[in-house]
């Protein structure tokens, strides 16, 4: 698996949580959000979506609800109290991680590499 793989799967439930704070979603919404806040960088498939939506539904980080809008029925996954927790310290987690490994990128002996 590419590395860019990778770390995008292991980033899915960060990235999530960080699109439902901000409003509750539908599961084509999330992608096609994720898409365009990266500029097509990060691309979620429905593979790695919905069971990671379904594994966050139950560890109580989302919750999801079946809503018609316009004549359609969509299930909209909304973040709960523990999913803003979660997603708090994720976001410390992957700020000291980014913080880490571009320090070491940024070392004398990593420059003289590249």
């Amino acid at each position: 698996m590419p590395l860019h793989d990778q770390i995008r799967k292991g980033s899915s439930e960060i990235i999530i949580l960080s699109l439902l704070a901000q409003e509750p979603m539908y599961g084509y919404q999330i992608t096609a959000e994720l898409e365009q806040r990266s500029d097509g960088y990060f691309m979620m498939k429905e593979g790695l979506l919905y069971p990671t939506l379904h594994r966050m539904e139950k560890e109580t980080l989302v919750v999801s609800e079946w809503r018609t809008v316009g004549g359609r029925r969509r299930k909209y996954y909304k973040v709960t109290e523990e999913g803003l927790q979660a997603l708090s310290r994720h976001s410390a987690e992957w700020r000291t991680f980014m913080d880490r490994l571009l320090h070491l990128l940024d070392s004398p002996a990593a420059q003289e590499t590249t």
